[in-house]
């Protein structure tokens, strides 16, 4: 199947709080009950990973969204904060405004631990999860562990260092070509990022639609508890971690986890932390599997 499709996503807009909504694009048979809810990593959006998922629209419908701060949602980014619970508030409402029920949920980085503590919480909205290199710092790790963990202080950085604005997305696209995390990027994925990273300023000019300060808020305020989540979550788990860059710290781990016959977890050889974008197979492959759940 063509992943470089001319596939078009529906979109569709739910409010969640006065004033704010949750943005998402459709794949998929619009007919047919959604079979999967996929969450984006810190940064991006949902639209960076539409040749990801179009292809699975022939027989899955995925519904992807814009989480708090990102793409085209338009809901509140109050800081300061000190978790994502407010992601999986988010998660969590969604699936009751949308009476979503024994759904499987994916995601990337933040997205996929978003949607781990999203799964323990509400166990019986969820049928099984496929995570993508999530975060999950290290099991012993103290306060400043999320900030500190494998290349969080690179990310913060990084983020703070973000150019805000361009004269148009298209001064965007060749900015980024090639370079930094879009190194491994397919020219249609960065295309679809820009696309959906940007908003239209008065002026001409495109600004990003995640800030550097929220972007950043994100990678230092990670007070959840992922291990938590992990020891309660009771749906059939599908965990592929990067081998280079991982921010998710399963080390030591992974033989208890894998001994309670939930997780299925492996280390994806010559990938780094977009690992989506670098094995989109292997990605649709989980996806399928996590909705076809029992």
């Amino acid at each position: 199947m063509d992943a470089r499709s001319a596939y078009e996503p529906r979109t569709g807009r739910t409010r969640l709080e006065p004033g704010g909504e949750i943005a998402w694009l459709d794949f998929g048979p619009p007919g047919r009950a959604p079979d999967v809810v996929f969450l984006h990593a810190n940064g991006f959006n949902a639209r960076a990973y539409r040749s990801i998922l179009a292809p699975l629209a022939t027989s899955l419908r995925v519904l992807a969204l814009d989480q708090r701060g990102h793409g085209a949602s338009t809901l509140r980014t109050d800081l300061p904060r000190a978790s994502w619970d407010d992601l999986k508030v988010d998660l969590l409402g969604f699936l009751r405004a949308m009476e979503l029920a024994r759904v499987a949920l994916a995601g990337h980085s933040m997205g996929a631990t978003a949607s781990l503590l999203a799964a323990a919480e509400a166990p019986e909205a969820v049928r099984a999860l496929a995570l993508f290199d999530p975060v999950i710092r290290p099991f012993e790790a103290g306060a400043r562990a999320a900030a500190e963990g494998a290349n969080g202080a690179s990310f913060v950085e990084g983020a703070l260092r973000r150019r805000r604005t361009f004269p148009s997305r298209a001064d965007a696209v060749e900015a980024y070509r090639g370079r930094g995390a879009f190194r491994t990027w397919t020219e249609e994925m960065l295309e679809d990022y820009v696309g959906a990273g940007f908003r239209d300023r008065p002026g001409g000019e495109v600004e990003l639609a995640c800030t550097p300060e929220w972007e950043t808020s994100n990678y230092v305020n990670q007070a959840h508890d992922a291990w938590r989540a992990l020891e309660r979550v009771r749906c059939p788990v599908r965990i592929l971690l990067a081998e280079h860059q991982s921010p998710g710290r399963l080390e030591g781990r992974i033989d208890q986890l894998r001994a309670s016959g939930r997780f299925r977890i492996d280390r994806i050889a010559g990938t780094t932390h977009f690992l989506p974008m670098e094995r989109p197979d292997l990605v649709r492959e989980a996806i399928l599997e996590a909705a076809a759940a029992p």
